[in-house]
């Protein structure tokens, strides 16, 4: 009995393995590579084990073929600065994990939910992986919001790639009696004490284990744990800049309604910018320089710029490309504009994705045209090298609504 279990155990491994390593090539396509080789017409692509394998190799077997016909490749969008996966019904609180009040520890990756609706509805937007944030409870301020982790869109359990993938900090306006001057002095003082216990500890034989939060501090000194601030003002950009040249941080900012003001110190610092492209009227007084031309501005003084989609991202992140079309009406170029979505997420976080291109992540969308236009839609859609459905509530709820039934219109048979 044990050798018969045996083999069907290991028939079935070896017929799982073989499934697994199904190569599938997508022909005659359009490829906006988001590398060095630009945009490579009537291209192959092959996918093997969730990676690229090839692209346009001069001879392919493939198990199954796709013959795009012409249509657009392009790399799966990325999502970012959002509560994708944390929140169902934003006004019913049980269904909302992405707020907590713990600082800088708090991890809400635990409470992914890959089942969530809004994942679906987020791929039929080209959107293939989701760089998702916490935040501090309605009513609370505080500097320390807590990381970031990155999912990818395939609704499985386990598609939580990446946890503690940047540090969220909060140095805007707050409401009450709360000081930017003193969020910034919390945060720079938070560093230098923990730059100083490195330092003296390099003089000691004996050291004591780091806490959890003290290694995420030290993590964020050498650079390997991006901190993601939020600020807008112009001032407050140029403290940014001055505090990463002093501590080594890798630093990105988000919201930067001013940031066309400080450009050039922004791009030699070679610090990215998230930035909303719709985002075009003063919502306050750091935000008196919105405007629908920034994304396009930063991009032309050299910022590496990345776009995302303000307000309640979490269920609207399948408008990002539309967003991104305004963007290039308004200056943006439409290269930079992909970029923008795709590669500068991934390496602003140093994840995997945004390319297409040998070895790289097999996350890839094939379009009926030109993604920023509105007509165009999701044809076929990739995500670790698995074709995945393009179907959301949305389009079960049309049929439902839509049917021929003799029951009340509500129903279906």
């Amino acid at each position: 009995m044990n050798k018969f279990k045996l083999s069907i155990l290991t028939g079935a491994l070896l017929s799982s393995s073989a499934a697994f390593a199904q190569i599938t090539a997508i022909t005659n396509a359009t490829v906006h590579t988001q590398t060095a080789q630009g945009v490579l017409e009537n291209a192959t692509v092959l996918i093997e084990d969730g990676k690229i394998k090839a692209v346009n190799p001069k001879s392919f077997n493939a198990d199954v073929t796709v013959d795009a016909q012409g249509k657009v490749l392009t790399p799966g969008l990325i999502g970012s600065m959002n509560h994708l996966g944390l929140v169902e019904v934003g006004a019913v609180s049980r269904s909302v994990d992405a707020y907590d009040k713990s600082g800088i520890e708090f991890d809400p990756s635990t409470a992914f939910n890959p089942r969530s609706s809004l994942i679906p509805y987020a791929r039929k937007g080209g959107v293939t992986q989701n760089i998702s944030v916490p935040s501090l409870p309605w009513g609370e301020s505080g500097v320390f919001m807590g990381l970031a982790f990155v999912a990818d869109l395939s609704g499985e359990f386990g598609s939580v790639t990446d946890r503690k993938t940047a540090l969220i900090v909060d140095l805007g306006a707050v409401s009450g009696d709360a000081s930017r001057a003193s969020a910034m002095q919390s945060f720079t003082k938070k560093l230098a004490e923990q730059e100083k216990k490195l330092k003296s500890k390099k003089d000691k034989k004996k050291d004591k284990d780091p806490t959890s939060e003290e290694k995420l501090l030290i993590d964020v000194l050498k650079g390997d744990l991006p901190v993601v601030a939020y600020a807008s003002r112009a001032s407050q950009l140029l403290e940014l800049i001055a505090l990463k040249e002093k501590f080594g941080l890798n630093l990105i900012i988000y919201g930067a309604n001013d940031a066309v003001l400080v450009k050039e110190q922004l791009a030699k610092a070679e610090v990215p910018v998230i930035v909303s492209a719709v985002s075009n009227l003063p919502s306050g007084f750091d935000a008196l320089h919105a405007h629908l031309g920034n994304a396009g501005e930063l991009e032309q003084a050299g910022v590496k710029v990345i776009l995302n989609v303000a307000g309640d991202g979490s269920h609207n992140v399948y408008q990002m490309r539309f967003d991104a079309g305004i963007a290039v009406a308004n200056g943006m170029s439409h290269d930079g504009a992909l970029k923008a979505m795709t590669v500068n997420v991934a390496d602003a976080f140093g994840i995997e994705g945004g390319k297409i291109a040998k070895g790289e992540r097999a996350d890839v969308v094939l379009w009926t045209a030109d993604p920023f236009e509105f007509n165009t839609r999701v044809d076929k859609v990739w995500i670790n090298g698995e074709s995945v459905t393009t179907e959301s509530r949305h389009d079960k709820l049309r049929e439902r609504y839509t049917t021929d039934s003799n029951m009340p219109r509500g129903y279906t048979k």
